[in-house]
């Protein structure tokens, strides 16, 4: 059974009443319920974790060695700022997939470049809270652990 680790960053918490007309009024709590339904449906589990600190989301992604088989990262703003979050993925080794609820592509312009994007598998953008349930899908094949 595969283990996968979601990480949520910074200002994720307030979904559901933070910008709803841009992020929608689905609560972060619901989406992972629903990513953990999904995994474990799929024969895996979802371990999901938050923070809107840097260090800790680093500490999160060094602790996941030998003991998740992949990450969902939805690094929030970091993703456009954090060279560090960068390394941390690309240092532990663990197949990535980034994830964000808009599609950052369309949005601003400081939102169209992703540090993560050289060091993850892929990533998904526009979907709302189905892209961590397209996100568990992608990692699951790429695991080739999904049933």
């Amino acid at each position: 059974m595969s283990s996968l680790l979601i990480l949520n960053g910074p200002n994720l918490n307030l979904l559901g009443s933070r910008e709803p007309e841009t992020y929608g009024k689905t609560t972060l709590s619901e989406i992972e319920e629903q990513a953990r339904a999904h995994a474990s449906g799929r024969g895996a589990t979802a371990h999901c974790q938050q923070s809107n600190h840097e260090g800790a989301l680093i500490d999160m992604i060094h602790a996941a060695r030998g003991v998740h088989d992949g990450l969902i990262v939805n690094a929030g703003a970091y993703t456009h700022t954090s060279i560090a979050l960068r390394d941390a993925i690309a240092g532990v080794g663990l197949p990535c997939v980034e994830v964000h609820l808009t599609n950052i592509h369309a949005r601003e312009r400081f939102r169209r470049h992703s540090y993560l994007a050289p060091v993850v598998l892929g990533q998904i953008a526009g979907f709302g809270p189905q892209g961590y349930v397209l996100a568990i899908d992608a990692l699951l094949a790429h695991l080739g652990t999904a049933r």
